[in-house]
């Protein structure tokens, strides 16, 4: 169906930037759905930045005018900048993508994770 490869992460001190890339192969016409999600060690996973099907892009809370959700030069390729950055944003972040056809049903995929480490 589709597959994620997500790269970037890293150690990075408070205040300072980092940058995620995640690139979508396979059925990707099949695609409504992509963005970012990250899992902090004993805490659920939580939605950090999407493009949905309507084409918005969502933030959670804590990370709105900190982070930017953006294309790449096709819509296969989703990029996370995350800005001003602070020590509760470490946890591990994973890609996602969802979608539906009538000819395979519905998906939900997940990257493999890229840990991001965030120094006070």
């Amino acid at each position: 169906q589709v597959q994620l490869v997500e790269s970037g992460g890293g150690l990075v001190q408070a205040g300072g930037s980092l940058s995620l890339s995640c690139v979508a192969s396979g059925m990707t016409w099949m695609i409504n759905y992509m963005g970012w999600w990250r899992q902090a060690p004993g805490q659920r996973r939580e939605m950090v930045a999407v493009q949905t099907s309507t084409g918005r892009f969502d933030y959670a809370d804590s990370v709105k005018g900190r982070f930017t959700i953006s294309n790449g030069n096709d819509k296969n390729t989703k990029y996370l900048q995350m800005n001003s950055m602070k020590p509760e944003d470490t946890a591990v972040y994973y890609c996602n993508a969802r979608g539906y056809s009538d000819s395979f049903g519905s998906f939900d995929v997940w990257g493999q994770g890229t840990l991001v480490t965030v120094s006070s």
